[in-house]
């Protein structure tokens, strides 16, 4: 077998494949009996009646009677500028009157001795622990001012990023080096594993107005093989032990790392999601902790290949008398939300297991207010997972030191999306009786907290929460506190209904629900969809039309709101979708959830992933992350040559997005 055909067996794309069995009901079981304005309720006319179920008008004809019946304009539409077109241009693609720039390319020097990256992707192991890592994903900019919250300054501070996975195939000068299926390299693996993980830049506008990297202390890498401490229920568990932390209460590496959170007290929040690849075992009978989160006898890149404890750990084969000799439980110390302090560069970072242990998309936190319970909900990004909120114990108190245990003592839920439009958040709390009822009757049991969270996703099969077709970013509405969740795709399903009228849902669509509390605290909401992406042929947009030439998308996948309450809503089509058909390159678009409105605002280079976005707090700088451009390229087929030129490896990098005349974004 030659190296191109053992790569093609071992490095596979890194989706996990589908491993919820339960009898759960499915999110298109239960919106098959909500008339289409029910669950499209457009931007116009939602409100707290449509969330509860009573039938208002959609939002085109509740324009209509504003504009005709009442006598009054039209509002002035927030979204002032003209929609580009689809494209599969091997560029960036932005409206008239903006620039688009790259910044901080894979490979860009930012801390240590500063190494030049170079262009045949030769540079060392050590040379990529110092310099931004592969394929960029979530991120957040810190205004210097932040460090304990909210800062105000909009031309220096630091851009922490998260970098999801690697390319083998372009990160090596040649590939990677495999002979019989087996990594024979310990360079090129220690290489791999740096270019996973956050970077922390401190970067500032200069006099010229274009951004700069400053050689600062706060610099930073966190990667594969960063040590950190694992805190919360979790902490010290039994099933957290390994032969590098007996005690079970510390840890090496975060990777995998997608979407992101950012706390109200200035730290970054990291989230693992496709990790269960990066492990194999050999055993034939494996633990629910396992078999559940789908570890398999062969991994992603092949690193439990290589001998020595650092590549050893990928192997969970139990192979010693207990689990102090052995890493069995080292998958049990990923999928979780990580927490870094960007500001402190000695710092350890965090697991926070109090929020579970699934494959985490991001973390997006409700509208958090000084004296009370901070709330934060997250995704499991697999066909069929569910969605999480989790309630804190202790109360939020600006400037205190103490917050970060606020991610260590609270509860956890899990969704169930009812037919009615209302839902319920299920705790997943050894000490609820509801939660005990339903183990009782489900078989099922747990010795403590810390195993509740280690098998997060068994406990919310045992209560009976949601699946969903693969939830990923979230976001909060900054004025109305009502949450947005993208659902990217699910090719699983089989089953056609009203809203969402597909064999398998290819395209996607966009959740919403409201808490009943005014905390967001409560265990009862109301819910709605957004927008079913697709074609225009099968498709409704925020205002309940179908989508047309301006704004068809497909599979959504980042989500945010800027302070103004519009929705930034970033793809993720990958295959047919991206060579073929309506939607051409992966895209970034912009909606207006009080009149509908939704315009095409970026298209990124070709194969790439539009992903991750954040922004000066003048909202005069909007950075993007554009990840894997040409996607499937080797060193002598490269199907991309962004962001460099011609004859370049593509590169992931942040897009620096900015009006030409200097004002405001929008």
């Amino acid at each position: 077998m030659n190296r191109d055909n053992e790569n093609a067996v071992l490095f596979g794309n890194g989706d996990e494949l589908p491993s919820n069995h339960s009898q759960n009901p499915h999110i298109n079981e239960l919106i098959e009996g909500l008339g289409r304005r029910q669950v499209l309720a457009g931007g116009a006319a939602l409100g707290a009646l449509a969330f509860l179920g009573v039938s208002l008008p959609g939002s085109s004809e509740a324009a209509q009677a504003t504009t005709q019946g009442l006598g009054i304009f039209k509002p002035r539409s927030r979204l002032p500028f003209t929609p580009v077109p689809v494209t599969r241009a091997d560029t960036i693609t932005v409206p008239q009157g903006y620039k688009a720039t790259a910044f901080i390319p894979w490979g860009t020097p930012i801390t240590g001795s500063y190494p030049v990256f170079l262009e045949d992707a030769s540079n060392s192991a050590q040379d990529q622990a110092e310099q931004t890592g592969m394929h960029h994903d979530g991120m957040h900019f810190f205004p210097i001012d932040a460090q304990w919250g909210y800062g105000r300054r909009s031309d220096h501070g630091l851009l922490v990023l998260n970098h999801e996975y690697i390319d083998v195939n372009l990160l090596h000068p040649n590939g990677p080096t495999v002979v019989n299926g087996k990594r024979t390299s310990a360079e090129e693996v220690r290489k791999e594993i740096n270019a996973h993980g956050v970077s922390v830049v401190e970067v500032r506008r200069n006099q010229q107005g274009e951004w700069e990297v400053l050689p600062s202390a706060r610099n930073r890498r966190i990667t594969a093989a960063t040590p950190m401490q694992i805190r919360g229920p979790a902490r010290g568990h039994v099933l957290m032990r390994t032969r590098y932390s007996p005690d079970g209460t510390a840890t090496r590496g975060t990777q995998n790392n997608c979407a992101n959170g950012y706390t109200p007290w200035g730290t970054y929040l990291t989230c693992e999601e496709n990790w269960a690849g990066y492990f194999a075992t050999q055993d034939t009978t494996l633990p629910r902790e396992l078999s559940r989160y789908g570890l398999r006898n062969t991994s992603r890149f092949g690193w439990d290949t290589l001998a020595g404890d650092e590549f050893e750990r990928f192997d969970a084969t139990r192979k010693a008398a207990d689990a102090t000799g052995d890493y069995r439980n080292e998958p049990n110390h990923f999928g979780w939300i990580v927490e870094i302090d960007p500001f402190n560069p000695d710092s350890t970072p965090v697991k926070h297991t109090a929020l579970g242990r699934f494959a985490h998309e991001g973390l997006v936190f409700a509208p958090t207010r000084p004296g009370k319970r901070v709330v934060c909900y997250s995704g499991d990004d697999s066909q069929n997972e569910y969605i999480y909120k989790y309630v804190s114990r202790g109360k939020f108190r600006p400037g205190s030191r103490a917050n970060s245990r606020l991610l260590d003592e609270g509860t956890l839920y899990v969704a169930r999306f009812n037919a009615d439009g209302s839902g319920d958040w299920l705790a997943l709390d050894i000490d609820d009786p509801a939660f005990q009822a339903a183990c009782a009757a489900a078989g099922v049991s747990f010795a403590d907290q810390g195993e509740v969270l280690i098998n997060t996703r068994l406990a919310a099969d045992v209560v009976g929460a949601t699946k969903m077709d693969r939830p990923e970013w979230g976001a909060a509405h900054p004025d109305t506190g009502e949450i947005y969740f993208t659902l990217t795709n699910n090719s699983s399903r089989t089953t056609a209904d009203a809203a969402n009228p597909r064999i398998a849902n290819a395209y996607g669509h966009i959740i919403r629900w409201r808490e009943l509390s005014r905390d967001h605290a409560g265990t009862r909401f109301a819910w709605n969809l957004f927008l079913l992406a697709g074609p225009s042929s099968d498709s409704r947009g925020p205002n309940g039309q179908p989508l047309n030439a301006d704004n068809i998308l497909a599979s959504p996948d980042g989500l945010w709101f800027d302070e103004d309450g519009r929705l930034w809503i970033q793809t993720d089509m990958s295959g047919s979708q991206l060579s073929s058909g309506p939607f051409g390159n992966n895209q970034m678009l912009v909606a207006d959830p009080r009149t509908g409105e939704l315009k095409r605002f970026l298209v990124g280079p070709s194969g790439c992933e539009v992903t991750g976005i954040t922004a000066t707090p003048d909202f005069k700088t909007l950075f993007v992350n554009i990840q894997h451009p040409g996607e499937g390229s080797t060193p002598s087929n490269l199907l991309s040559t962004w962001p460099d030129g011609p004859g370049k490896r593509p590169r992931a990098a942040t897009v620096i997005v900015t009006r030409e005349n200097g004002k405001r974004l929008l």
